[in-house]
């Protein structure tokens, strides 16, 4: 069988999404090959949210474009959102494509490429038919064999103003629990002891199926699994964030206590202009409740600033706000224009650099507020999930807290730790370096606890 290779680009959806692909590839007897160079056919599975992502996408399918020159590659296959955003763009700048598809067309990447010789003439396939996979159970796994990601839903019903997400994914669209439960059965077999739940608007769970409480009801079957440990939960909308889901993450020990809820702004002008259904009163409310009642739940969320009609007081609002409430982990980015959304239209537009600089001023803030907060966790016994030696730096072993997601927030790095990879085990926290923390075996350095070093 032929051999392929994958560039996969974006956020973790869309690695679950490439994951789908290759499991397809790979049962209906292709071949993968890490080695771009090795590969007869290429598939980019591209990213389209924002311009950075856009530019990215271009520049990976230029460099695969240029394999069917000086490699093997026979058929360049182009998928996910900027193949469903920018199509016709997209085949007539790169002739190269043999094939694009859309964010609803992977489970018809099989067939396309058995019957290529009938559709050679056809490389538009994004105007065919979109198909929505319920089964995962054959995805391929790129992540490590003691993590996952978990989608539970495709799409967003939410019209959030500056986002092209639901013009291109389509509404939301959630799998159904069986589905799911049978892929999470798979995943706990295969050695998976964390699950990060993921979708473009987890809160919103089973709301098309007319289940009341779907994420909660979803959450007790996950949690029945036994080999799973840790459930986290990524990108949660935060009006749907409500007193049920924060119970249960209360009653259910594998849940952690970490919720990752996309804010965007807090000023009320802001967030109308947004088109967010929240405002700053209903935020604090909901933050309010995680903490009262887990204190020690890790907060994640994240801001635009710069969007159009943001004057100095909108955004200093925003930075007082964070100030006040301290998240655990922030991420910050510009606003982009991105043509489609009702935002594009808008007038008042902030310049670049100012954006930058709003940018630059609320991650000093928030450098300095993960500083303390780790400050303070040193001492602690922490169970920390130990992930291996540092790909970049391979004589470092690093792991990560049941507070710190995997590839977005800080992590742990192990010293005189021989434990293997996949293991959770309690370890101490001995010392802070910036955003990571340092830890040890409970047996080691018993003697260095009264004096605990800190390295910037």
């Amino acid at each position: 069988m032929k051999k392929v290779g994958m560039v996969s680009l974006g956020c973790p959806k869309n690695t679950v999404d490439s994951e789908r692909v290759l499991g397809d590839l790979v049962s209906s007897g292709y071949d993968l090959t890490p080695n771009e160079e090795d590969a007869e056919i290429i598939i980019v599975n591209t990213c389209g949210f924002i311009e950075s992502a856009k530019k990215e996408s271009v520049e990976a399918i230029l460099e695969m474009a240029r394999k069917k020159i000086d490699g093997n590659c026979k058929q360049l296959i182009v998928t996910g959102c900027l193949a469903e955003r920018h199509t016709q763009e997209l085949l007539d700048e790169i002739p190269e494509i043999d094939h694009l598809l859309g964010v609803g067309q992977y489970p018809q990447l099989k067939n396309i490429l058995e019957d290529d010789a009938a559709n050679f003439d056809n490389r538009n396939h994004v105007a065919t038919p979109a198909e929505f996979y319920e089964s995962y159970t054959d995805r391929l796994m790129t992540t490590a064999f003691y993590t996952a990601y978990l989608k539970i839903s495709e799409g967003c019903s939410n019209r959030c103003a500056f986002c092209i997400i639901p013009k291109m994914r389509g509404p939301m669209r959630s799998r159904s629990p069986e589905s799911i439960l049978a892929e999470t059965e798979n995943l706990a077999k295969r050695g998976v002891k964390e699950l990060n739940i993921i979708s473009q608007d987890t809160t919103m769970y089973g709301f098309d199926l007319a289940m009341k409480d779907g994420l909660v009801r979803l959450l007790e079957g996950i949690a029945k699994i036994q080999s799973v440990e840790w459930i986290r939960l990524l990108y949660c909308y935060p009006t749907f964030l409500n007193s049920d889901v924060i119970d249960y993450i209360v009653s259910e020990e594998k849940v952690c206590r970490y919720i990752d809820v996309p804010l965007q702004h807090t000023h009320n002008t802001i967030l109308k202009s947004m088109k967010r259904q929240e405002t700053e009163g209903s935020i604090r409310r909901m933050l309010n409740e995680l903490r009262l009642k887990i204190p020690e739940i890790a907060l994640r969320t994240t801001f635009i600033t710069g969007f159009p009609g943001e004057t100095e007081e909108h955004f200093k609002h925003m930075l007082n706000f964070l100030c006040d409430v301290q998240f655990n982990h922030v991420g910050i980015f510009t606003y982009s224009d991105e043509e489609g959304t009702t935002a594009f239209d808008y007038p008042n537009r902030v310049p670049e650099e100012v954006k930058e600089e709003r940018k630059n001023i609320l991650m000093e803030c928030q450098r300095e507020i993960v500083f303390r907060k780790n400050q303070e966790k040193v001492g602690q016994i922490e169970s920390i999930l130990v992930e291996g030696f540092n790909a970049q730096e391979n004589y470092i072993m690093t792991g990560r807290l049941a507070s710190q997601a995997p590839d977005i927030d800080g992590q742990v790095i192990l010293e005189k730790c021989e434990a293997e990879p996949g293991e959770i085990i309690p370890m101490r926290i001995t010392a802070v370096a910036g955003y990571d923390l340092i830890a040890e075996p409970l047996s080691q350095g018993m003697e260095q606890l009264e004096k605990p070093k800190d390295i910037i």
